[in-house]
């Protein structure tokens, strides 16, 4: 029996697509589960509603012990450029790059399962800072309830791999089938990439952009070779990059990636008849324009916004621009509300 869904429960859905914010999300889902129309053609979709909005409501409350709710949260907010995370099976070296990019001082141990909950930290790359997220590993024996909805905020995956561990096929597939169990694909789609894949009718799956990482490539010759291989016999697709926690290896490169593939976007900020403010710039992503930087600097300033000026950047000194203007790295932006 077809669903025939309702304007109402489209434009909600709509929202929870783009939402990041848990909380927000839950909001949706449960105006979702409100306006859907109650039918047989709808009783899958109200039951995996009614279900993910148990599952979420759950985790924003937290862990529980002993009756009572504790521990440490299992959502990051987002901060800095974009958030990134880090995945991967036991024992790869997750949380010893997160340490070396990060300058954290998270538990690296070389036995498994030493990362509990999320750990964030920021990775600066020129006047920007990427948020990454080390998380539990992935594995079978130990699957982890939250990770899926605790993935919903993140803008990409580094999915951190030692190829030259025995039986590391078999682990990253065991991965990935986790991961799928929770409706969680990779792709190798990214926002600064031309290629993109095609949207999935299932509001709640993710499609998480992800890059293949050789986190030990001190110790293993002709590590972006052996993820080939990997790739090749795992079936993934995935942009690959080999880096070492122990040297710095493929570190600088790992930044200028990420910026590029992200399609970051810098904008700086000046008052009327001030210098440039020397902090650090607003980021947008292609495509986003004068009102969204706008909304980052303050909700009130957006709300009455006229125009800007564009100094520096991609327009001449002082040229005035609409509030759909899109802007582009390294623009400069006079607000006049």
């Amino acid at each position: 029996m077809p669903a025939n869904l309702n304007p109402e429960y489209k434009a909600a859905e709509a929202a929870f697509k783009r939402s990041r914010d848990p909380q927000e999300r839950l909001d949706h889902l449960r105006e979702m589960l409100r306006v859907i129309p109650k039918h047989k053609g709808t009783d899958h979709l109200q039951a995996d509603l009614k279900t993910r909005i148990k599952e979420l409501s759950a985790d924003l409350a937290g862990p529980r012990k002993a009756g009572a709710r504790t521990g440490p949260a299992t959502f990051i907010h987002p901060e800095g450029a974009a958030q990134l995370a880090l995945l991967g099976p036991p024992n790869t070296g997750k949380s010893a790059l997160h340490a070396r990019l990060t300058g954290s001082h998270a538990a690296a141990e070389a036995y498994a399962f030493t990362t509990q909950y999320p750990q964030p930290g920021m990775f600066e790359h020129e006047d920007v800072a990427f948020q990454l997220v080390d998380l539990p590993p992935l594995s079978p024996a130990h699957p982890v309830p939250w990770m899926a909805n605790t993935l919903q905020s993140a803008d990409g995956c580094l999915f951190i791999v030692d190829v030259s561990r025995p039986g590391c096929v078999e682990e990253v597939l065991g991965a990935l089938e986790l991961l799928a169990e929770r409706k969680v694909l990779v792709s190798s789609s990214w926002p600064g990439d031309e290629r993109t894949e095609a949207e999935d009718d299932d509001p709640f799956t993710l499609h998480l952009p992800t890059v293949l990482v050789a986190s030990k490539s001190d110790i293993v010759d002709h590590a972006r070779d052996e993820l080939a291989v990997l790739e090749e016999l795992t079936g993934l697709d995935c942009p690959v990059l080999s880096v070492s926690a122990i040297t710095g290896e493929g570190l600088g490169e790992l930044g200028t990636w990420l910026f590029e593939h992200l399609a970051v976007v810098r904008v700086y900020t000046k008052k009327p008849g001030e210098p440039v403010d020397d902090g650090k710039p607003y980021t947008v992503r292609r495509g986003d324009t004068v009102l969204d930087v706008a909304r980052l600097v303050h909700r009130d300033i957006a709300a009455s916004l006229k125009y800007a000026r564009l100094f520096g950047g991609s327009g001449f000194e002082g040229q005035q621009v609409g509030r759909d203007h899109e802007v582009v790295d390294g623009d400069v932006l006079e607000l006049h509300s």
